[in-house]
């Protein structure tokens, strides 16, 4: 068997050609192997940068992933160097990539990443949203129940999320964001991002839907600002000091712990649950 080859993952542009790195370039043209989403487009946005793709270019999208996993991690322990690469973006982000990864982090083979273009990162930091901590939900529920459901996790979500959808669920989907989540909690949708017709638009979430009813085409990214946990109540206070009285803690102990971090103090806590027990019934 020959030293062990290598699997490449390498971002590939949204939409100009010219957002290609150099080594990006050089990997279509040096890799044995090149396990594409789309065969043609990856030979166009290969003719587009002016290189000839060195290798065998196979195709590689959801359908024959798991069946075509195998034969890669083989190539790669065979001493090849794999390159996969989506239509756009960064392989494995909600495209194909991740099997072929966990299987060769599985068999110990090398892995790497040529870094790049990715609809997450570039939508978030147009967003003008925040930015330092941030979650990513890949493409919305499709189905009314679970897209409500989830529109209720995010609800509560202190970070910024991110997702894709469909531009022909969009209007439907941002229409139920403003009802479960709020209609003026802070959004952006990012449509054709880095394209000819790349647009950007911020506003409340009812205003978004409203202007998504329109219709609107392309490719889409989501941002939806983080909530603001709800401070804990007096009440919820008394209720937990009392649970950890319960479990053997002191009282004045267990005021302090519930307090901790709280816009109350434990002198509150402690009042109140004396009241509480002093009170009749």
């Amino acid at each position: 068997m020959n030293a062990r080859g290598v699997l490449m993952l390498a971002a590939t542009p949204m939409g100009r050609p010219d957002d290609a790195s150099p080594r990006l370039r050089a990997a279509l043209a040096d890799a044995d192997i090149v396990a594409a989403e789309d065969t043609r487009r990856t030979r166009a946005l290969a003719a587009s940068l002016e290189v000839e793709i060195g290798g065998r270019l196979i195709s590689y999208y959801d359908q024959v992933e798991a069946s075509r996993t195998p034969g890669l991690v083989a190539a790669v322990a065979d001493g090849s160097t794999v390159l996969v690469v989506t239509d756009a973006g960064m392989p494995s982000v909600s495209d194909p990539g991740f099997r072929v990864v966990a299987a060769c982090a599985d068999a110990g083979l090398p892995i790497t990443c040529l870094p790049g273009p990715s609809a997450v990162t570039t939508a978030l930091a147009v967003s003008g949203l925040p930015s330092e901590r941030f979650c990513f939900d890949g493409f919305a529920p499709r189905k009314t129940g679970a897209r409500r459901e989830w529109l209720s996790e995010v609800a509560g979500q202190p970070r910024t999320t991110v997702f894709f959808e469909s531009p022909h669920r969009l209007a439907e989907t941002l229409a139920a964001a403003a009802e479960v989540i709020g209609p003026h909690r802070r959004a952006a949708v990012c449509r054709e991002l880095t394209k000819t017709y790349e647009e950007i638009r911020r506003g409340g979430l009812a205003e978004l839907a409203e202007w998504a009813a329109g219709g609107v085409r392309g490719e889409i990214t989501v941002v939806i600002e983080g909530g603001v946990p709800e401070a804990p109540s007096i009440d919820d206070l008394v209720a937990r000091a009392e649970e950890l009285v319960t479990a053997g803690m002191r009282l004045k102990d267990a005021c302090a712990e519930v307090t901790r971090g709280a816009d109350v103090s434990r002198r509150e806590v402690y009042e109140a649950v004396l009241e509480g027990r002093r009170a009749p019934g």
